[in-house]
């Protein structure tokens, strides 16, 4: 998918009992695992968080407190199988991955003091909504991507579904234009609002403008 390099890629999206990453946790996780072109694991679980969500959140995600305490693993059996999986040099691939990462590293934070950062730093990171706003007119969400790139629709805001469509998206990002590579540790962000929360220093941020129309090769955000 990347140049024909041989990598081991994670294709993710988590579900969280709000927006703010310090105080707010992971509700679900979802993780495509793919090297060399084939998926070797798919990985779900819902997260027992030991306190009950918001019934807003049930209304965006269709979890219910219910499923969270009957169905859910520990944060900490988590904790070791993101440990486990998130081994030096793999790519992480995520749409708006500011948000999913800031509550990757403060779960891992959590129950890996020491450990966190060195495990997010040592990783790469891909934003697909950086690449699709380089390409496509507002919106950006990842409903929008599926319904330009006619991939098929899933039960969005479900973390296993929505890293399946994620996938999809990716593949026809790659199609459309073999530049993915560019856009590794780079995140865009609307300047008009600024960076969303903790600023990573391995993270290049780069304001990032509308724009009508795919960009040109020698115009896209990386190059800035």
């Amino acid at each position: 998918m990347f140049g024909g390099i041989l990598i081991k890629i994670i294709f993710f999206d988590t579900e969280t009992s709000g927006l703010d990453c310090i105080n707010c946790k992971i509700i679900e996780l979802a993780m495509f695992t793919v090297v060399d072109g084939e998926i070797i694991e798919e990985y779900d679980e819902f997260i027992n968080i030991g306190e009950p969500i918001h019934p807003g959140i049930t209304e965006i995600t269709s979890i219910t407190n219910e499923m969270l305490k009957n169905e859910g693993v520990s944060e900490e059996k988590v904790a070791n199988d993101l440990k486990e999986r998130l081994t030096e040099d793999t790519l992480m691939v995520a749409h708006n991955a500011q948000f999913d990462l800031s509550f990757i590293y403060f779960l891992l934070k959590r129950h890996f003091p020491s450990e966190a950062d060195d495990i997010v730093s040592n990783l790469n990171w891909l934003d697909t909504v950086t690449v699709f706003k380089d390409r496509k007119e507002y919106p950006h969400k990842l409903i929008d991507a599926v319904h330009y790139y006619g991939v098929e629709e899933v039960n969005f805001h479900r973390a296993i579904d929505d890293t399946k469509a994620l996938y999809e998206i990716t593949r026809e990002l790659r199609n459309e234009r073999d530049d993915l590579n560019e856009y590794i540790n780079i995140f865009g962000y609307n300047p008009k609002y600024g960076v969303s929360g903790f600023r990573f220093p391995f993270i290049e941020y780069k304001a990032q403008y509308y724009t009508r129309s795919m960009r040109s090769e020698d115009d896209i955000l990386p190059f800035k």
